[in-house]
């Protein structure tokens, strides 16, 4: 019997002092909450959030589901988008200190006059209208080579070879007898006697003309009435043998090519520009062109002419430049770096590049307030240029004069996004708390919506378990259970005393 009185009396002495430990660690809580509340100074609150997650909110002070203290959050957090004036979701403010610990640079938006500079690569190519071809009119052997390999350079009217023909003699001799027969007509000849004869002298010296035959050559034939073996054909201009398809001693037929000569006092450059950098060039442009085996020489060219075909492998397109090479420095088959200072935007509005997020649907720029508000922008922009390509042209979204982020947008871009996912949120279980009372069809049902007046999706911190709350007992069960276990210790009932 005393055993079991100690066993109530020790019991009793646990549940007293358990219940005065959860009295007053809730009433400090709940001191510290609104002395906290009171003391923070910072205006409005407007909602409670855990602080592990954000997303986490409720109406009032408390635990969050980890335990831990709820935290407030001011209306000045919420930057100006929560003031009376309106600004675009995602604004958030952030103060001076903390934009200077983060290292935020900012940029001007002003307007200029916008270029861009492009560089490429191209490779140095013949100008095929230099190119000539040296051709046979006349069939024959090759008497003698002047010139015997490819590359050899020559001058206009230097000799490329002799050919001797048997129709060519025959027609020398044609013309020496037609002008000793136009000499040897008497005076008192009739003239039509003596307009045949030069007919047939102005015949085969038109024949020997469309031989290609030099006038010096036919005027001499005039002069000394000696048939010559062999004709001479010579360069028709100045450059470099591209190609020689004739050997000494060889076989021509009349139509054969002989040589292909190039005149190299101007070249071609072929150089390769992406699709989108087409807007930027046009045909009679200046281009500067360098070579890597001439560091520091600057070469001036012009574009003459856009190919109107994109290359589907490189997804470029050809573009050709003239370039005068009057010293014969620039090689075929060179390998040449362009420059290309791109058509002038007048009186654009431009902003840095760097300012720019792009995530492939649109883009975006951060625009600093004088208040500390950083406000999302959506712009369009047009192209870069300016010095180092380090400008964009925007052609919406912003105003003359604003500053827009130049570093740590990435940042202030992650928190602006938390803060409109919030704001969203927010915004969602509000409407859906707005219940007209009475009306029992707009209750959720579903089980996962708020009771006892929370808005829906939020936790009502009322619920929430306090971890430092001891657990309450009931003191009848208790005692009859303490009973139970004394008299099965005792072998005893009540009824037996």
């Amino acid at each position: 019997m005393k055993t079991s009185h100690y066993v109530i009396a020790a019991v009793l002495l646990v549940t007293a002092s358990s219940i005065g430990y959860w009295i007053g660690s809730r009433g400090t809580h709940e001191d510290m909450t609104a002395s906290q509340t009171e003391d923070s100074g910072e205006g409005e609150i407007l909602y409670w959030r855990a602080p592990m997650d954000p997303t986490e909110t409720y109406d009032g002070p408390g635990q969050s589901k980890m335990g831990m203290d709820l935290i407030p959050v001011y209306a000045d957090d919420q930057g100006p988008s929560s003031t009376s004036t309106a600004r675009p979701a995602g604004t958030v403010q952030i103060s001076d200190a903390v934009s200077q610990q983060m290292g935020v640079r900012y940029g001007l938006v002003h307007r200029m006059d916008l270029n861009r500079s492009i560089r490429t690569v191209g490779e140095v190519m013949v100008n095929d209208e230099n190119v000539f071809v040296v051709n046979a009119r006349i069939s024959g052997w090759i008497q003698k080579l002047h010139v015997s390999y490819d590359g050899a350079a020559v001058s206009k009217g230097d000799p490329l070879l002799e050919i001797y023909s048997p129709e060519f003699v025959s027609t020398q001799e044609e013309y020496i007898r037609a002008m000793d027969y136009l000499d040897g007509l008497p005076k008192d000849a009739s003239a039509a006697t003596r307009e045949g004869a030069e007919r047939l002298v102005e015949a085969s010296r038109i024949r020997l003309i469309n031989w290609e035959i030099p006038e010096d050559v036919i005027m001499h034939l005039g002069h000394t009435r000696k048939a010559e073996q062999t004709v001479t054909l010579r360069s028709p201009v100045s450059g470099v043998v591209l190609q020689k398809d004739v050997t000494e001693g060889g076989f021509v037929n009349k139509g054969s090519n002989l040589f292909r000569i190039a005149d190299l006092s101007s070249v071609w450059v072929h150089a390769s520009f992406y699709d989108y950098e087409l807007p930027w060039i046009s045909q009679g442009q200046s281009v500067e062109v360098e070579l890597s085996y001439l560091p520091g020489k600057v070469y001036s060219g012009v574009i003459s002419y856009i190919y109107p075909v994109l290359r589907e492998q490189a997804r470029d397109v050809h573009v050709r430049i003239v370039v005068r090479n009057p010293q014969r420095e620039i090689k075929p088959g060179m390998f040449a770096n362009v420059q290309v200072e791109g058509t002038t935007l007048k009186n654009v509005l431009v902003v840095p590049t760097e300012a720019i997020l792009r995530s492939g649907a649109r883009s975006l720029v951060f625009v600093a307030a004088e208040d500390g508000a950083f406000e999302p922008r959506e712009v369009e922009t047009g192209g870069e240029g300016g010095p180092g390509n380090g400008l964009a042209y925007i052609i919406r979204g912003v105003e003359e004069g604003e500053r827009v982020v130049t570093s740590a947008q990435f940042l202030i871009d992650s928190e602006s996004r938390l803060q409109e996912a919030i704001q969203k949120m927010r915004a969602s279980r509000n409407s859906s708390s707005d219940l007209v009372p009475g009306d029992v069809s707009q209750m959720d049902h579903s089980g996962d919506g708020a009771t006892n007046g929370a808005p829906a999706g939020r936790t009502d911190p009322a619920k929430i378990k306090d971890p430092a709350k001891p657990v309450e007992h009931d003191m009848s069960t208790m005692k009859t259970d303490s009973t139970k276990a004394d008299s099965s210790k005792t072998g005893t009932s009540a009824h037996d005393h």
